[in-house]
């Protein structure tokens, strides 16, 4: 059993996911993805995590599928929801919800060890406003998060699908600034960092370009916790590139 589903009335059948889409002959459909799904195995940290907490906060892939799902539903109040995309182990993840009790978060990940380490730091911080999610975070903004809703999206150090042949798999690019900028409330905030120089000038071209969104490169966000992603980075000689957009008003 995993987190409890609060089905809300809706008589719309989402497209299938990724991973789900086939060809008219029934073979499975060739995609370009934004992430690779990496190994399975837990430590047994990790193991006893997932034992203890996947069942309330982790939502499985396909309850998404059934009418009536959404995000909202997963925490029983109505609260300013926020999203991030790729939680990694989960270090900002329960930093900054932690820092913000009135305001529920959905994180997604779809490398199952790093959700289960964020499990088990959701859990030692005894926190209920976070639920994770597996699937698809493209599709699920296109498909599960409505117009205008998000009080906020975390992207923090995405794979900078550094080799040329790779970039189209990058995550942030017009066709996805178009989809989170329209799902966005207005003056909402869009926080992003990278290690990769050019992933940041190549975010910056994107974010720019989208009348939707106004901002630009920042100074390190100070609640942003120094994740070990971030160490890497550093300690490889890499510059860190803080970008904050917000929403334009409609």
């Amino acid at each position: 059993m995993a987190a409890k589903i609060v089905l809300m009335p809706d008589d719309h059948v989402r497209p299938a996911r990724p991973h789900h889409k086939l060809t008219d002959d029934g073979r499975r459909m060739r995609e370009v993805l934004t992430y690779s799904r990496r190994g399975s195995r837990f430590t047994p940290r990790q193991a006893e995590a997932w034992d203890a907490y996947a069942e309330r906060w982790w939502v499985p892939d396909e309850a998404v599928d059934t009418p009536g799902f959404s995000l909202p539903g997963l925490f029983g109040r109505e609260a300013p929801l926020l999203v991030e995309i790729g939680a990694g182990i989960g270090e900002s993840t329960a930093e900054l919800a932690q820092a913000r009790p009135d305001h529920d978060v959905v994180a997604f990940e779809v490398w199952r060890p790093g959700v289960a380490d964020t499990l088990g730091r959701i859990g030692e911080a005894g926190l209920t406003n976070v639920r994770m999610l597996s699937v698809d975070a493209v599709w699920s903004m296109e498909h599960l998060v409505a117009e205008g809703s998000l009080a906020g999206l975390w992207v923090f150090f995405p794979d900078p699908w550094h080799k040329k042949r790779h970039h189209k798999r990058r995550l942030v690019n017009p066709d996805f600034a178009r989809l989170a900028a329209s799902r966005l409330a207005p003056g909402a905030e869009w926080r992003l960092a990278t290690d990769w120089a050019d992933y940041a000038e190549h975010m910056v071209e994107v974010l720019d370009a989208e009348p939707l969104l106004e901002g630009g490169v920042v100074e390190r966000w100070a609640e942003r916790p120094v994740t070990r992603f971030e160490r890497k980075g550093l300690a490889a000689g890499r510059t860190i590139t803080d970008l904050l957009y917000r929403r334009t008003a409609p």
